[in-house]
This record gives C-alpha cells, structure tokens and sequence, in this order.
C-alpha cells in the first residue's frame, strides 16, 4: 500500500482527483457566515462564494445491490446533485435575518426578552457566544413572539409537518453541528422561557417548567449543568444570566430524565402465569403495570401541578413516531434486529411525551441534534430530514466558522475493489470476518488477528498521524 496524504481539511475523492482545502475557515465564529466553498458534481471545490451557504441537506442514493449480500449500500457523498434545498428554514432564515438587521423592530417582543437578547449580544463580554447559538434563540423567539403576528404561515407549516408525523405533538427542531453548543442553547431556551414566565405568569405563551430528555444515563448525567443550582451550571459558566436574573431562574423547575425512564414499571411482583391468565381474562391492564398517567406522576413528580411544560430532546433523531402504512423494509440480519430496536426505543420517547401532552399538557417541543433525520426502519426514506426544522447550522458551516476540528481523514485510497475504494465501505467488507455477539469468552494468545481491510485502514489513518502535514490553527477568540 502507498503511503497516503491527509487533509485536516474537507477532502473528497472525484475520478481520482483530491481536492485538498488547506485552510477551511472562512468566516468568524461569531458573525454570521459570509463565504463558503462552492459544491459541484465532484464533491467540494476549493472555489469560494461570497455569500453564505443556503440551507440543504444531501440525500443518500443507493448503489448497485451487493450480490454476495444482496442488500443496498448507501452513498453519502457530498456532491451537488445529491443536494436538496431546505426551501423552509431559508425562509424562516430570511426572515430572522431581517429582523435582526432591523435591531429587533418592530416587534412584539416582551422586555425580558430584549434584555436578553442584548446581554448575549454585548460586544465587550468576556467570553462571546457562538453566532450559530444567537441565531437559534432568535428563531426560536422569532416563532414565538413575532410570527404570530406577522408571519402566520411559518406556525402553519410547523403545524402541518407535526400533524403528519406527531399528531399530538408540537415540535420545533434545531439541527447544530456536533461540537457548535447544543447544551449552552437549552440552557439560553430555558433562561429566555422561564424569566418571561417568572416574569408575567400570565402569559401562555412561556413555562417555567421544564422536562429535558436525553438518550441514555451519560448524557442525562452531563446535562445537571442545566439545574440553576449545579455548581457549574451554564448560566454562570457562560455568562448567560446577570446576577440577579440566576436567583431569579432557580424558582424555575427542572426536570432531567433520559427516555427509559418513560417505560411502565412493574407494580407487583407476580408469576408469568399468573399474569397471562389475569391479561387473558382482560384483568391484567394496569394491574401489574405503571398505566400511563401513574408513569408521568413518577417522571414529573418534582414539576407539580403546573400545566404546559416545555420539553427539551436532546439527540432527538432518536425520538419519532413510525410513519402509518409506510411500506415495510425488507431489511436482514443485524440491520433487521438494529432497526427493530430503534423503532422501539423511539415508541417509548414519543409515547412518552404523549403521555405527558395528555397528563400535564406540553406547551412546546424543542429538538436538538446534529443530525435531525429520520432512521432507518422509521418509514420513511432513511436520511430525510424532520420537516419540522427551523433552524441549520451543520458541520460544514461549523468547520467554514472555526467552531469544531476537522477531523484528519486519509484522502488516498489505493486498495481498490472493482471501482469502488475499499475503506468507502469498510464495515460491509469486514463485518463478517469479526466476532459474532454472544461468543463464549476465549483466552486471547497473542498479537490480535483484524481483518486485512481493517488492518490496512488502520495503517492508513496512523500514517498521517505519523507524518501530519504543516498547519498553523486558527484561533477561535481574538485573546
């Protein structure tokens, strides 16, 4: 194998052309965008457009079925045909985009929120936020304060994607590169919904209840700097909050869970026997089991009685409803057991939140992810994105802003089967020859045996690590 190249830039493989972007930032991480580089037919350019990138998202085509596995592959490849204009988020992009040029006005919007908005924008603050985080709360408030009045369509359209795919939900989503502050933006959503809330107890359109869900117990555990009360909360760390505004939040209530904890717990201690014999007599429903409204006391127990609370989803992807007479993928093997597991997991979140709509009632749904697209298995073509996005700031635009690393990727693959690169499919070339799941432990003697694929590509990505190529980083904060 030869040696390779690596790019800590975007590189993309093209009739055996590299494009090699040596220094990918363009723009300030706390202005919006003004360039970005150009996507053609190859993949991406080096050509710079002065301009910033309007909101889309590539759509993967499957390739020629596998005859030794008769299954699809999916090509991801970030190429200009593949892409697909996100016409909703560019307008309600506009829109926000005026009204901020317009220093907010006319607008509806409440004090509190004004105050906000201008102590997160203080140019002499000591540690700036994000554009992409500014530019989420100010759609977010856009929805809620001002389109009520003069963008009607916007809530129309919402309500139109929510009722196809989440009847008895209303969810609003931010897709924000990994990396770009998701965590920091729940803690600003729930500063700007509480303080308005505390501040007018009034007004339906704000809560200062709040259940936030994550996917698993690690995530769940890293969000305690959402409580007011967590020694390093964000709202200090951040700077979100005055003084006197952060005593003020800790009369808001908080709720953190991850989506387990939305399936019915036993009751009783009983017999599988005894069990089937009461469900079979039609005895058994909520005998043994949480029903769900004895579910949502047990989550919710600490937001009391209050009505509308607003749920935060973090990593959301996983939380959808499968879409009703949606043709069934004739799916095999591990991806069959791995889609059946997802579309189960993402029944307990959304049934979860059901249950919560109907016990407490939900005032609004806030998404977060990377990657807001449904699954495969869910119904529907696998990668499409949520139509209930609102807002995009993905990973290209965090790498053209500086916000994230770019991740160093070998840009020369040599081991060629056919007129595929070997390492574009690696999984689907290796996957057989590793250890199956549920294999009695065996001692291991010596050196560990990968499969050859896998050992080359391991030997591929360390090789630039070996020898990395001359770069000078760019410095995020002008301290």
């Amino acid at each position: 194998m030869s040696s390779n190249r690596a790019s800590i830039a975007p590189a993309v493989e093209a009739s055996r052309r590299v494009v090699i972007i040596d220094d990918p930032v363009l723009n300030s991480p706390f202005e919006e965008p003004s360039k970005h580089f150009r996507f053609t037919e190859d993949g991406i350019s080096n050509e710079i457009v002065s301009k910033r990138r309007t909101s889309s998202y590539f759509i993967p085509v499957p390739r020629v079925r596998n005859r030794r596995r008769d299954q699809l592959s999916l090509d991801t490849e970030w190429t200009a045909d593949r892409l697909q204009e996100n016409e909703f988020i560019n307008r309600v992009r506009a829109k926000v985009g005026v009204w901020r040029a317009s220093g907010y006005t006319p607008s509806p919007i409440t004090n509190t929120t004004r105050q906000l908005l201008e102590y997160w924008k203080r140019s002499d603050r000591e540690r700036r936020l994000f554009f992409c985080q500014i530019e989420a709360l100010e759609t977010a408030i856009y929805l809620t304060e001002v389109a009520p009045r003069w963008e009607a369509w916007m809530e129309k359209s919402l309500r139109d994607a929510n009722a196809a795919a989440n009847p008895e939900l209303f969810r609003i989503a931010f897709k924000m590169a990994t990396g770009s502050g998701k965590t920091v933006v729940m803690a600003m959503l729930i500063a700007w919904q509480a303080l308005n809330k505390l501040a007018d107890p009034q007004n339906a359109k704000f809560s200062d209840r709040f259940l936030i869900v994550s996917p698993g117990i690690t995530i769940r555990d890293r969000l305690r700097v959402l409580l007011p009360n967590d020694p390093s909360n964000y709202y200090r760390a951040h700077d979100l909050l005055t003084p006197e505004q952060l005593v003020q939040l800790d009369a808001a209530k908080i709720v953190i869970t991850n989506f387990h904890s939305f399936r019915p717990r036993e009751l009783v201690d009983a017999s599988k026997l005894t069990k089937s014999i009461l469900k079979a007599n039609g005895n058994g429903a909520g005998v043994f089991t949480e029903t769900p409204e004895q579910m949502v006391r047990r989550v919710c127990r600490e937001l009391g009685n209050k009505k509308n609370v607003i749920v935060l989803n973090d990593e959301a992807h996983h939380c959808y409803r499968r879409k009703p007479d949606a043709e069934i993928e004739q799916l095999s093997g591990d991806d069959r057991k791995e889609a059946q597991q997802r579309e189960e997991e993402a029944r307990v979140w959304i049934s979860g939140l059901e249950a919560v709509k109907r016990k407490l009632g939900v005032r609004s749904i806030y998404d977060l992810s990377a990657t807001p697209f449904f699954l495969q298995g869910s119904g529907y073509p696998e990668g499409t994105l949520f139509p209930w996005v609102v807002s995009d700031f993905s990973l290209i635009d965090a790498i053209e802003s500086g916000i994230v690393k770019v991740p160093r990727v070998p840009v020369s693959d040599d081991q060629m089967r056919g007129e595929q690169p070997t390492y574009r499919d690696l999984w689907i070339r290796i996957r057989n020859e590793l250890p199956k799941k549920g294999r009695k432990t065996e001692a291991i003697v010596g050196e560990p045996k990968l499969p050859t694929a896998l050992e080359g590509a391991l030997q591929s990505l360390y090789s630039n690590y070996r020898n990395p190529p001359q770069y000078v980083p760019h410095k995020l904060h002008p301290d």
